[in-house]
């Protein structure tokens, strides 16, 4: 009170009075007074006991981030939308609608990722009972291979559009040479020599699908299955309840099929034209060619030796049918050994 009433006798100092009575002139001094009285005081009672709506400040509907987690970071255009919401209206004026009904804008959480951008992990497991030596091709992170002990594993992170083959190398002498008794490449592997299951991939190769499959063509000298992380596939979860890529068995390979290393050691399964040669097992000749190559028609169908331990694996050069389909967010883990 006592600035406001300094305040009206300066302004009174430079006012030109009008030739007013005298009791006139002092009505109105009693309500100046009165007026700056209820001007001065504390802001009206609104329902909340709080000042005028107009000037309360608009209270923000995110709560504020904890200190351990900072929030994610949102582009300059939504960082400026979010900020405008939030923004209360300025002092002296109502809100307008639009600024009442905005939505406070709030940036998605950042989607989970197996690996870093523009790459794709592949874990490789040693589930058997030996040391296994892998390898991959299409990428020089292996080159020699690396070794697994029982139970060992290792990741492997190749591009979105990655072709390629693992493999595992068993009996290996780990010296300069790099001999393996199978899955041998010397040391830089390009392809194995027969016996060798393989795990063949295709990334992206169309409308966003990746293909892979577990071939046995080249014969087994390990038992091998896929699992896959995935948003949306093609490998369904079979009666026997694994899913196509994984339903893996030892291979009960006949004696004229199998690789045996120096003393009689049975160190896999040989393919049937390994084992036996000729135009009809190798698909020569007549024999060649998706028409001909038809394991239905010939002597024997060798091709069951490896179908019964692995019914979805490739079994032949033509055996399209053992492919397998992953599309959106695939990351995959190859084991040796059973499932």
């Amino acid at each position: 009170m006592r600035h406001a009433t300094t305040r009206r006798g300066h302004q009174r100092r430079h006012r030109v009075r009008p030739a007013w009575p005298r009791a006139a002139a002092a009505l109105a001094a009693v309500a100046a007074v009165a007026l700056v009285a209820w001007l001065a005081a504390p802001g009206d009672a609104g329902p909340e006991g709080g000042g005028p709506a107009a000037a309360r400040p608009a209270a923000s509907s995110t709560p504020a981030a904890p200190a351990t987690a900072p929030a994610p970071a949102v582009s300059s255009a939504t960082a400026t939308a979010a900020s405008a919401a939030a923004r209360p209206p300025t002092p002296g004026r109502r809100a307008t609608p639009a600024e009442q009904a905005a939505p406070q804008k709030t940036a998605a959480p950042p989607r989970k990722q197996s690996a870093p951008g523009g790459q794709r992990s592949i874990v490789i497991v040693n589930h058997t009972s030996q040391t296994v030596w892998a390898v991959a091709t299409g990428t020089a992170a292996y080159p020699k291979g690396r070794r697994l002990a029982p139970g060992a594993s290792t990741s492997l992170l190749v591009g979105t559009s990655w072709g390629g083959r693992i493999w595992g190398r068993t009996g290996c002498t780990g010296d300069a040479s790099g001999h393996c008794l199978t899955g041998d490449c010397t040391t830089t592997c390009g392809g194995p020599v027969t016996p060798t299951t393989l795990g063949e991939f295709t990334f992206d190769a169309f409308d966003g699908m990746d293909f892979y499959d577990v071939s046995m063509v080249d014969g087994s000298n390990l038992p091998m299955y896929i699992n896959i992380s995935h948003t949306a596939s093609t490998d369904p979860l079979t009666p026997t309840g694994c899913y196509r890529g994984a339903c893996t068995h030892p291979v009960a390979c006949p004696a004229a099929m199998r690789a045996t290393a120096a003393g009689g050691q049975v160190i896999g399964c040989k393919p049937p034209c390994a084992a036996f040669g000729g135009d009809t097992y190798c698909c020569r000749g007549a024999w060649s060619g998706r028409e001909n190559c038809l394991p239905a028609k010939w002597p024997v169908d060798y091709t069951q030796v490896f179908k019964k331990a692995e019914p979805y694996a490739y079994s032949y050069a033509f055996d399209d049918g053992a492919t397998m389909a992953c599309k959106g967010a695939c990351y995959y883990r190859v084991t040796f050994g059973t499932g």
